[in-house]
């Protein structure tokens, strides 16, 4: 059966893909300094809860145009075995939790099933997809498989693809405690009546994602060209660098690299 595809006009969000990548490496480097240099500094985590929400609609939008979406999976895969030792040296992480971009490469065989419709892979893909993600531990898990998945359905309207990010932000925050202040600054107009209720489900460290709306509604055209490789190649590069980060600041290299052989 022939792939189905979209005419641009049918797309609801911003298109300017590149220079969204550009704007989700910004906010991904500052979450991954927080952990990685600043304790697990709360601020530049909140910050960080935009990152993942761009490059999803990024996803999104690059299964939408690609020519060959088995070779954009086979893309995201071999940047996400490159990041997963990098990954566990400048994040701590082990060979047991997987990087986002293993996450983003299931997404796209998902949604490729969903629209080849063979044998009703529309149905088995997604139920496949979801069933793996309870073996395998992979970063944003079935919540970031869902929400990819969920803003491919609601690409090609701007009210849909709203109400379905402010729902997804509020169900996925409601799981993390809430904040009371940023940079102690104390969030009095949670308290007010009436606008409390509505803004406290998004002042949540997940629920901040709502921020990255904006990003993904309103259009640019910036003009701005990335090597197809290059996009999701920032992702091995800025662990790269945090790795260099940690070592001139002291950190133990050694202690760095037996993250390696940690399972």
């Amino acid at each position: 059966m022939a792939e189905h595809t979209l005419r641009r006009g049918q797309l609801a969000g911003n298109a300017d893909t590149d220079w969204l990548k550009l704007v989700a490496l910004v906010f991904m480097m500052i979450d991954h300094l927080g952990v990685a240099l600043f304790g697990n500094a709360a601020e530049m985590r909140m910050l960080g809860r935009i990152a993942m929400p761009v490059y999803a609609w990024c996803l999104v939008v690059g299964c939408v145009y690609t020519r060959d979406m088995k070779r954009y999976a086979l893309r995201l895969l071999t940047m996400a075995v490159i990041s997963q030792p990098i990954n566990m040296i400048a994040l701590g992480n082990t060979w047991g939790k997987l990087n986002i971009l293993f996450l983003f490469t299931l997404a796209v065989l998902v949604i490729y099933g969903i629209r080849m419709r063979w044998h009703l892979s529309h149905i088995w893909a997604p139920v496949l997809g979801f069933a793996l993600l309870g073996f395998l531990n992979v970063d944003y898990g079935w919540r970031g498989l869902a929400f990819i998945l969920l803003l491919y359905m609601a690409r090609s309207t701007p009210a849909g693809l709203a109400a379905l990010f402010l729902a997804y932000s509020a169900f996925w925050g409601a799981g993390y405690s809430a904040i009371n202040s940023i940079a102690g600054v104390p969030l009095t107009f949670l308290s007010w009546p009436g606008v409390g209720a509505v803004a406290a489900p998004f002042f949540r460290m997940q629920g901040l994602m709502v921020f990255a709306l904006p990003f993904i509604l309103i259009p640019t055209h910036t003009g701005i060209k990335l090597p197809k490789w290059l996009g999701y190649g920032f992702y091995p590069l800025h662990l790269l660098v945090i790795f260099g980060l940690r070592v001139l600041g002291g950190a133990d290299t050694a202690q760095l690299l037996a993250g390696l052989t940690r399972w």
